[in-house]
């Protein structure tokens, strides 16, 4: 039965493969647009399409199957309306239209999403998640890649990149790639050294560790004309490649960057499914959105902990567990509808989410008290919201940086991604 199994799973390993040579080549398609509104509005408008010469994703899994993310984009099969590739992603943009100067201005955000090149007409179709957690068409684009010259394939941030810790082909591997962000000529070399710690403290953490050799990590040697980066509320202006900052959304720890572009054009430069924005800073800070990019700083005394709890957020859709006043976002979660992310729930809809995990006499919602701190429940507080939203354990690394291992729930979620990306 288990050579059987194992038949079979090679057959549809090798059907996955004919589908996308039969579509697709190997190499990426950008396109770039731009995200624009309000609190209550939003548009979108095309901007540009870029090939770019690496495709790091699956050839396997071009459907995704999670569905996480506030946005949604699907290319299909323009002869006849097959689905090709999809992908679920969030934005600086929807977290934005959540605070409180989305209610009294508009703004413009470049956005991007990239997908296997194709090697006929496909058109692009983007979605947004409404507040009933539906997703809904916002825009479509159409092209041909064989008839379309304005396709750029000049790459405007061209340099070179550098393998820090490698185990296979990109296309069975996750790939990620670590940017730098406000290191000087003369500092390239601490980013090597940063990037090989940034490997080393990844891995030191489960379930990561058990999986090392289901990743690729390559660095870009991109200097920056100022050493540090912007701290706004402190007059603190550098001038470097990707212009991050903290004090995102007036939150002093949020390290973000508003400059898509620069972050895409850098990481065309090695194949890639997640980037990774290292800030050379001492201060603590950081920051990461879903299949959009991660933010982490080199030196602080945290720097593992930031990068890895980061990391849970952009690669697997992990939600924050906390809900403390230090964050500027209103109404994140509508209470009456389960949120995407895995790790939170509003008991709506607790049955897709852990309630299989637990054991049959945790009460549910769990009391916060002493005797239930190790374990696996439903513990109100989590999402930035203190009533209403559940979390699966008093503590872990998506809340606080006194636990130093993620919750059953969290390592589920990593490890189902992780799968994802390397069959």
């Amino acid at each position: 039965m288990k050579n059987i199994s194992a038949l079979f799973l090679v057959f549809v390993a090798v059907a996955a493969h004919a589908q996308f040579d039969k579509f697709f080549t190997d190499k990426t398609l950008r396109m770039d647009y731009y995200h624009s509104g309000n609190h209550e509005t939003e548009f979108y408008s095309f901007d540009e399409l870029i090939e770019e010469p690496y495709w790091g994703g699956s050839k396997v899994n071009l459907v995704d199957t999670f569905e996480y993310g506030n946005y949604y984009m699907k290319v299909i099969n323009v002869q006849n309306d097959s689905l090709l590739y999809s992908r679920g992603y969030s934005s600086l943009f929807g977290e934005w239209q959540t605070t409180r100067e989305a209610e009294e201005t508009w703004r413009t955000l470049s956005e991007a999403v990239v997908f296997p090149y194709p090697k006929q007409e496909v058109r692009i179709e983007l979605y947004g998640r409404n507040w009933d957690g539906i997703f809904e068409k916002k825009f479509e684009y159409t092209v041909d890649p064989s008839a379309n010259y304005f396709i750029k394939q000049e790459n405007r941030l061209n340099y070179p990149s550098f393998d820090v810790h490698i185990s296979g082909d990109p296309q069975q591997k996750v790939d990620i790639v670590i940017l730098p962000e406000g290191y000087t000529e003369e500092e390239l070399g601490l980013f090597i050294e940063d990037c090989r710690k940034f490997s080393e403290d990844l891995f030191a953490f489960a379930p990561y560790t058990e999986n090392k050799d289901k990743f690729n990590i390559r660095g870009i040697l991109a200097p920056s004309r100022d050493s540090g980066v912007d701290i706004p509320a402190d007059t603190v202006w550098r001038n470097t490649l990707m212009s991050s900052g903290y004090y995102t959304f007036d939150s002093e720890r949020y390290l973000m960057t508003f400059d898509n572009k620069s972050v895409r054009d850098l990481a065309a430069n090695a194949p890639y499914d997640q980037i990774y924005i290292l800030v050379n800073s001492k201060k603590y800070g950081g920051g990461a959105i879903y299949n959009y990019y991660n933010v982490s700083v080199n030196s602080n005394v945290k720097s593992a902990q930031i990068l890895t709890h980061e990391f849970g957020h952009g690669f697997a859709g992990l939600a924050d567990e906390y809900y403390d006043s230090s964050t500027s976002y209103e109404d994140f979660y509508n209470l009456k509808t389960e949120p995407w992310e895995p790790n939170i729930t509003t008991l709506v809809d607790f049955k897709s989410k852990w309630k299989d995990m637990l054991k049959k006499k945790t009460p549910v919602p769990t009391p916060d008290t002493l005797p239930y701190y190790d374990v696996l429940g439903v513990f109100e507080g989590g999402g930035y919201v203190a009533k209403g939203v559940y979390r699966p354990m008093h503590d872990c690394m998506m809340k606080t940086f006194q636990k130093t291992t993620f919750c059953p729930v969290c390592t589920q979620a990593i490890q189902k991604m992780i799968d994802f990306y390397s069959e």
